[in-house]
């Protein structure tokens, strides 16, 4: 891929990773998942978005559907629990469990241990600046999805996930945290909580 662009490169990148768990291995098939509908449902409440079906499904790029048999498989597994809504006693919304919260730190852990792998030998500088990098396309993604003027193919979005409260100081440094940890614990030998 020499000569692909960064978009290419970002998006091989992507499709290289959302196909990592095999078909034939419906076990961590089934994991992989648990995990992005668990995630979801975190991003969207840390975001300030309330986690309704509909919401979730946007957030994952599926249909309501799919979203819906997604979010039961893990409600099933206890990861997710469906409420109603504090301010809509109309409106049904999803929170992640003890049990999914634990998951997903374990998940996250996994995440960061193949981060180190993939990035062996980089400096912590270069670590940094990719992984702030990472957090700016995040954050202007979720910015371009949810204005329709500059959205690509200038479709509108769902009207239910359109509030963005990404809040880009506070994840500089939770990223500078982040890399002091790394190094701290590249010093001492240590590989990170398990």
């Amino acid at each position: 891929m020499s000569g692909a662009g960064p978009g290419q490169l970002l998006f091989a990148f992507v499709r290289h990773w959302s196909r990592r768990a095999s078909a034939a291995d419906h076990d961590a098939a089934e994991r992989g998942r648990l995990v992005l509908v668990t995630e979801a449902v975190h991003s969207l409440t840390r975001r300030g978005v309330a986690a309704t079906v509909n919401a979730v499904a946007h957030e994952i790029g599926i249909d309501q559907s799919g979203a819906s048999r997604l979010a039961r498989s893990a409600m099933d597994a206890g990861y997710l629990e469906m409420r109603t809504s504090a301010t809509d006693g109309r409106r049904r919304q999803m929170t992640v469990t003890p049990s999914g919260r634990a998951m997903l730190e374990h998940a996250h852990d996994w995440q960061e241990r193949v981060f180190d792998r993939l990035t062996e030998g980089w400096s912590e500088q270069r670590r940094l600046e990719f992984q702030q990098a990472m957090a700016d396309l995040i954050d202007r993604s979720h910015a371009l999805a949810h204005d329709p003027r500059r959205c690509a193919g200038g479709t509108a979005p769902d009207p239910s996930v359109a509030r963005v409260t990404a809040e880009p100081e506070a994840r500089q440094a939770a990223t500078r945290r982040s890399v002091e940890n790394l190094s701290r614990s590249r010093r001492t030998g240590q590989d990170g909580p398990t």
